[in-house]
């Protein structure tokens, strides 16, 4: 609208009567919960301001289109948007968003959450794994002190897949082959006692030390004390990189060792995560990587809202404890 047009649109309220602004209200407040999807989507490219194609920051206005401010880069001349080179790019229904990451976080069943919203299933699940997409990046930028590691592991699932290469397995089936095998999906867990927790998917079978080194050498730091069962992987791969570590010997009955060295919080984040996962009726293995960094975020950030989940799906996790 322009200027002169608004400016008019302001002295007609002056003429309204009650009722008319009871209903102007009622519109504005409408408004207002429909673009604050949009308003975080603005603000949140406001904080990084630069272009998605060439890195640049020198861009000017370029227009609108469907509800989202285009912008043109004087560098490299391309148009885009705020969501432009992230994974929310082209996806339809922005109003709905919030309501949608609102189910999210009350961790809803996907046909349920699409009930909820007025969507499609197949939107549902998309969308899903569009906000999980830079969530699950969210990972602690070191763990320190007493730290305890434990692995779980879950059957491997192709939930979804059209082209089995195997005979389908029933739901909630175990492994037909004993002990660990390549039909088992491993999840390394390593929590300190502040609560930062990594967890990541190693592989197939067996963890390796060169798994546990590629997981978690960046994030672990050499004066930390690594507690973990008696797996001689993690012994192997502490003496190689001279981290103290100490040993539970679960087989033997040992549970603590010292009053303080023990794995307990990482065998009840286990439990936790695989009692979250049931609700899912069986995640399928390519998208577990997406589930465990969105367990993680409820877990990290209990007063997480939908605005904070939204611009996390866009990078931003310093938003994450906003409420």
């Amino acid at each position: 609208m322009k200027a002169d047009g608004f400016s008019d649109l302001i002295k007609a309220i002056h003429q309204l009567d009650h009722y008319q602004r009871k209903t102007l209200s009622i519109a504005l407040a409408e408004f207002s919960d429909t673009s604050q999807a949009f308003e975080l989507i603005e603000s949140h490219f406001d904080s990084v301001g630069v272009c998605p194609h060439c890195g640049h920051s020198k861009l000017y206005r370029h227009g609108s289109a469907l509800g989202l401010q285009r912008y043109r880069c004087r560098t490299c001349h391309r148009t885009f948007n705020a969501l432009t080179g992230t994974p929310l790019a082209r996806l339809r229904h922005r109003s709905k968003w919030l309501d949608y990451l609102e189910t999210m976080i009350h961790s809803l069943p996907l046909r349920q959450s699409a009930v909820e919203v007025g969507v499609h299933r197949n939107t549902a699940l998309r969308w899903r794994h569009r906000f999980l997409s830079w969530l699950k990046r969210d990972r602690p930028d070191a763990l320190q002190g007493i730290t305890e590691a434990d692995e779980t592991y879950l059957l491997e699932s192709d939930k979804g897949h059209r082209q089995l290469t195997r005979r389908p397995h029933k739901r909630g089936a175990s492994a037909s082959k004993r002990g660990l095998s390549k039909q088992q999906v491993c999840v390394l867990v390593a929590r300190d006692r502040a609560g930062q927790t990594l967890v990541e998917v190693t592989g197939k079978g067996a963890m390796s030390k060169a798994q546990l080194t590629e997981h978690s050498k960046p994030v672990l730091n050499t004066d930390a004390v690594l507690i973990s069962d008696s797996n001689p992987t993690y012994s192997a791969f502490c003496k190689t990189e001279h981290i103290t570590h100490v040993a539970v010997n679960l087989s033997k009955g040992q549970r603590i060792i010292n009053g303080a060295y023990h794995i307990q919080n990482v065998n009840a984040y286990h439990s936790r995560l695989k009692s979250w996962l049931h609700r899912f009726h069986g995640v399928a293995t390519k998208y577990l990587p997406n589930y465990l960094g969105w367990r993680q975020a409820l877990e990290q950030h209990h007063n997480i809202s939908p605005g904070a989940f939204l611009r996390a799906a866009l990078g931003d996790f310093q938003q994450l404890t906003v409420t």
